[in-house]
């Protein structure tokens, strides 16, 4: 239900052999705080004093439903918006927008219905237990945090930020956003992505989507724990030229340790392949040249090209519980430059900004890159990049749904924007013509992500 592929997925790639800042002391946080004034997950339990985001009680949680069962569900549709942001009055707003949500209001006219703030985000309690033991045990990598993390398995593994170092409390933002909580195990029979280029959607991809998190399997341990957070099977079904390729993508917590690996499979070659350029700034090829690698999610893949840090955490309105998009068309959705706004749902929440920039010696197009983490689920819902002159040139975006059944509240649509000609791409849960979305909660076999096991059911 995240982490979606883009043509191809971001991340393969070495630790960088150049010059490495070492971590700073990392101090032990008080576990009893997840207990007290924060929630398990690490975020503030108590709402602000306005009360426009209230405290958190637990989320939203239903019974679990059996294997196989469509676990989409319909939230919040009988509410109005309490305001809408435009170009009229987002100089009264401006605190609680980010710079790319800025840009596209005064650019392209985005408007944004913004309704009550429902906190939603729970997790199973095993998650729970495993953060609390996280946030003690977690440490960063002492050749850099950008590197990876050690020592935590099956939570976010810094719920406590360390904020007295912004550089370390950067690197534990961004592994907490790349760790975020989803499910253990689950499958999309279409993830559909699309260009929207001067104003015209073009599907360019469409796969079946399945993935496991060996990091959060509720049978494993810090023990047995390979090192790989996140593998991903993707089967192309759309269009028709790319039906039958297909990847598979290992995502690891440690890039000093493990590298990350993805393995392709062409129409015709009936081989498996490692594709050890599939990485970083490579621009998707099914993406026309706006989004890159690793510009899925806002960030994914390997954060090990940048210094990441800790700039402050504020209040600020954010795409949330967009569950209607999962039950619409792309085509209805998407107008000329963002999802039209009768298909967003925009809430004031608490976000984590934390700021990314190019490690001596490395290069990446987007010098600078900033990001707006959701205090609840961890996920980063804005962000933007900055080119080698400073100029903001790319908007990120995830709007986030609510499953109470996990329960969970992960990415819904992942968006690329060009800031400058206006197009941009969009890939995630909906739907497209005659192509139907079902979500399924059901556990998939780890053999089913190995490379030999895509080249024997292979068809070519």
């Amino acid at each position: 239900m995240k982490r979606r592929d883009f043509g191809i997925l971001a991340g393969t790639s070495l630790a960088t052999a150049t010059a490495l800042r070492p971590a700073s002391a990392q101090s032990t946080p008080d576990p009893t705080l997840l207990t007290t004034t924060l929630t398990p997950m690490g975020s503030e339990r108590a709402g602000n004093a306005d009360g426009s985001i209230p405290p958190w009680t637990g989320g939203l949680v239903s019974a679990p439903l059996p294997p196989g069962t469509n676990v989409a569900v319909r939230l919040f549709e009988d509410e109005q918006p309490l305001y809408t942001v435009d170009a009229s009055n987002m100089a009264q707003y401006s605190d609680l927008l980010a710079e790319s949500t800025k840009a596209q209001i005064q650019q392209f006219g985005m408007t944004l219905p913004v309704y009550k703030t429902h906190r939603t985000a729970a997790a199973p309690q095993y998650v729970y237990d495993n953060i609390a033991k996280n946030a003690v045990r977690a440490k960063l990598d002492p050749a850099g945090g950008r590197l990876g993390f050690t020592n935590a398995y099956g939570g976010v593994p810094f719920p406590i930020i360390d904020t007295s170092d912004p550089l370390v409390g950067g690197a534990q933002l961004i592994w907490n956003h790349l760790t975020s909580w989803n499910d253990y195990s689950d499958i999309s029979t279409l993830t559909p992505g699309c260009v929207i280029i001067n104003g015209k959607l073009i599907l360019v991809s469409g796969t079946v989507a399945r993935t496991i998190y060996p990091y959060y399997d509720p049978n494993g341990s810090l023990e047995t724990f390979d090192g790989y957070r996140a593998k991903g099977h993707y089967y192309y079904r759309a269009p028709a030229s790319a039906v039958g390729q297909e990847q598979l993508v290992w995502s690891s917590s440690n890039v000093n340790v493990k590298p990350d690996i993805v393995w392709s499979l062409l129409n015709g070659q009936g081989r498996v392949r490692k594709a050890p350029n599939e990485q970083y700034d490579t621009p998707s090829p099914a993406a026309n040249g706006i989004a890159n690698l690793d510009e899925i999610s806002c960030f994914q893949g390997n954060p090990s090209q940048y210094d990441w840090k800790y700039i402050e955490k504020k209040e600020l309105l954010v795409p949330y519980n967009c569950n209607k998009q999962v039950f619409s068309k792309v085509e209805d959705m998407c107008g000329p430059h963002f999802i039209r706004p009768e298909y967003m749902r925009w809430e004031k929440h608490r976000v984590w900004v934390v700021e990314a920039t190019l490690h001596p010696g490395i290069h990446n197009v987007n010098s600078k890159r900033r990001f707006y983490i959701d205090e609840d689920t961890w996920l980063a819902l804005l962000g933007e990049g900055y080119d080698g002159t400073g100029v903001m040139w790319k908007g990120y975006m995830n709007t986030s749904w609510c499953v109470p059944s996990i329960p969970s509240t992960p990415e819904c649509q992942t968006m690329t924007y060009q800031l400058v000609t206006g197009d941009w791409v969009i890939n995630g849960l909906a739907e497209y013509g005659n192509l139907t979305n079902t979500k399924l909660e059901e556990p998939q076999a780890a053999s089913y992500f190995e490379p030999q096991q895509m080249a024997a059911n292979a068809s070519f």
